[in-house]
């Protein structure tokens, strides 16, 4: 069962057709909306700016929801008799994605889509979260956000991950604006320094080309092949 977490901002129907693409390959999927997302989004609402915003402590709180909204999920497929989990998450789906694989012992595999040591670099150096940083500049700097923000960092579970057998596809485009190709180069640099078992994906596209023809297909069906092996 590969459970699905989409990026920030992501509609209702946002992976929906790689969940039905997962499902070709003969594999079970569940995709869940993250906080403030869709049917979750307070009214009134057009964008889910209250999962990631210069609210330090409400960011804090979003992020870890959307953890525990995918372990409790695991619980509930577990329930009904799955046995096997992996967790796919793109983007901020990513982030939740790794820190879920990390904390629970279920999941023994990940799809990270867009990957970053550092959820404060991506918010302070990224062209999507412009308006993110400019609501915090002033007030704070990226050092002591990096801090703050640490217990939404990957990078803090990573000797976690050491040592545990877990595995991870690790994707990242080469012209990414909004996860910078260096943040990415950190997070394979680490793996590879923990012996972290992983395979690598580079795209030649940006951050939200990814989506587009023809590097969706290509993303796709690298995913559904790995998992389809792996899993």
């Amino acid at each position: 069962m590969i459970l699905v977490l989409p990026q920030w901002n992501s509609g209702a129907q946002g992976h929906v057709a790689l969940c039905r693409l997962l499902n070709r390959f003969g594999l079970s999927a569940l995709r869940l909306s993250l906080p403030y997302h869709d049917r979750r989004m307070p009214e009134g609402q057009v964008r889910a700016d209250y999962m990631l915003s210069p609210n330090l402590g409400r960011t804090l709180q979003a992020v870890r929801q959307a953890v525990i909204d995918a372990r409790a999920a695991i619980d509930w497929l577990e329930s009904e008799g799955y046995k096997e989990f992996a967790v796919l998450g793109t983007s901020l789906g990513s982030c939740v994605a790794m820190i879920t694989q990390a904390h629970d012992r279920r999941v023994k595999l990940s799809v990270l889509n867009h990957v970053s040591p550092y959820f404060a670099d991506v918010v302070w150096t990224g062209l999507s979260t412009r308006h993110v940083r400019a609501g915090l500049e002033g007030h704070i700097g990226l050092a002591r956000l990096r801090r703050v923000w640490m217990p939404l960092s990957p990078r803090a579970y990573f000797e976690r991950m050491a040592g545990t057998g877990k595995a991870s596809f690790l994707i990242h485009a080469i012209y990414d604006y909004s996860f910078l190709p260096h943040l990415s180069r950190i997070v394979l640099r680490e793996y590879n320094r923990l012996r972290i078992p992983h395979t690598h994906l580079a795209l030649p596209c940006g951050h939200y080309s990814s989506g587009e023809f023809p590097f969706n297909v290509a993303l796709g069906l690298a995913i559904c092949n790995y998992l389809r092996r792996n899993l």
